[in-house]
């Protein structure tokens, strides 16, 4: 079984220094009080959630949320390169497991990217190329968001270790908008005004 792991791993090329910036528009993310303006609740709830929708839909998610069993890479969401699968659970295959190169931080002599229990989302959470009305839905439906409360989801959000390594990505990944604290601060505002689904 041990020779079987090093043939794997041979076969995965060096990375000896970081790739080049790619160039992309770094976005802002408004706070929740700059929302307060919004007399109605729903219409409020739906500006907060398109606000946190700057976020989801950054490649910083989406990479790790796709329509298929291939996770991207960059800022331009190329597929991961060496080519990788889903596997069980999301962790990759018994050969080429995702935490075989993604340990629970950055490598920034490789470079590569890590977190902890580094893994791609639920093929039910796939939302790569999804609009904010569809994304919305499905992030309040338990049978698509992995059995969570709106609670759950907020707090995922605001504390989870892996999403907020989407702040922290390392050299040459263009960071998530915002903070790991104001996105949570606009989920939790989303859903204390009634989690109403932009248009």
């Amino acid at each position: 079984m041990a020779f079987l792991v090093l043939a794997a791993c041979r076969t995965m090329p060096v990375i000896t220094k970081a790739p080049p910036p790619e160039e992309v528009v770094v976005v802002e993310l408004k706070g929740p009080e700059q929302f307060d303006s919004i007399a109605d609740a729903s219409a409020r709830s739906k500006a907060l959630f398109a606000e946190a929708g700057k976020v989801l839909t950054h490649p910083r998610c989406t990479n790790c949320h796709p329509a298929d069993d291939s996770p991207r890479q960059g800022d331009l969401s190329r597929l991961h390169e060496p080519p990788v699968t889903r596997g069980a659970g999301g962790h990759g295959t018994f050969l080429v497991a995702c935490h075989s190169c993604h340990q629970a931080k950055n490598n920034v002599d490789a470079p590569v990217p890590g977190a902890p229990l580094w893994h791609l989302a639920p093929r039910t959470m796939a939302w790569q190329g999804v609009g904010l009305s569809q994304l919305c839905a499905q992030l309040k439906d338990p049978a698509r968001n992995g059995k969570r409360t709106l609670e759950q989801i907020v707090e995922h959000s605001a504390h989870d270790a892996l999403v907020g390594w989407g702040w922290a990505p390392g050299p040459g990944r263009t960071p998530a908008p915002g903070t790991q604290e104001r996105f949570g601060s606009l989920m939790a505002a989303w859903a204390a005004t009634g989690a109403s689904c932009p248009d």
